[in-house]
């Protein structure tokens, strides 16, 4: 009989395939509402820019890691970082109708290796937020990153304090892993960092969740709509 050595009876994980994931890489990815796009500081920047001036604007920036900025020529020098960037790879959303730019978001912390990967640095001008659009843009990003890059894991972080991406985590079927304590130093504060994920084997029903929500069917002929999505990701019991 062949003894098992010490560590094979100890707690391990169960084997997963250890295949890499694919890299995201600049592309155009089409919804009903809004396209994802390159973010493009010329074709975008103008857009961006006037849509995130006055107080409104400069609540934006509040938790993130830029912003707000005292010029158009700031303001740009930033995005053209932003588009040279690898990683964070930012998207413009860019509104189907109006053919303009109304926010980006980014992929980050990208690690084919584990196939974990972040969302982040999410910008919704006034005019996104709360919009069926501004949740077919973060459908658009969690499909591409199951379906077409083969990821494990998606990641949702933000400023402990900030209730409102902590809502919008939720809502949109991620769940909440806890509180990362003095995480960061951002704009000389302190900032603890709550993290949220949802999995691959979770994307089905996640994903069914949104096209339900999304369907036309789900908005009255006043644009309210049926059901939340909120009540949709919430969990059995919760």
């Amino acid at each position: 009989m062949i003894k098992e050595p010490a560590f094979a009876i100890m707690p391990i994980g169960p084997r997963v395939e250890a295949f890499p994931a694919k890299r995201p890489v600049r592309t155009t990815i089409e919804g009903r509402l809004v396209t994802l796009m390159p973010l493009d500081p010329q074709n975008h920047g103008e857009a961006l820019y006037e849509a995130t001036q006055g107080e409104a604007g400069d609540r934006l920036w509040l938790y993130l890691f830029d912003g707000p900025f005292t010029s158009r020529a700031v303001f740009e020098a930033y995005l053209q970082r932003a588009a040279a960037s690898e990683d964070p790879l930012f998207f413009a959303i860019v509104d189907r109708t109006l053919e303009i730019a109304l926010g980006y978001a980014a992929y980050m912390r990208i690690e084919p290796v584990h196939r974990a990967i972040e969302v982040g640095s999410i910008l919704y001008t006034p005019s996104l937020q709360r919009t069926a659009a501004a949740t077919e843009a973060m459908y658009l990003m969690a499909r591409h990153v199951f379906e077409d890059l083969g990821y494990r894991r998606y990641e949702w972080k933000c400023n402990a304090l900030n209730a409102i991406s902590r809502r919008a985590a939720l809502r949109l079927g991620f769940t909440f892993e806890g509180i990362f304590r003095q995480h960061m130093i951002v704009k000389s504060r302190n900032r603890d960092t709550a993290w949220f994920s949802m999995l691959d084997s979770e994307w089905p029903e996640r994903k069914a969740n949104f096209e339900h929500w999304l369907d036309p069917l789900n908005f009255d002929q006043n644009g309210r709509q049926r059901t939340s999505l909120s009540v949709l990701n919430k969990p059995i019991g919760g």
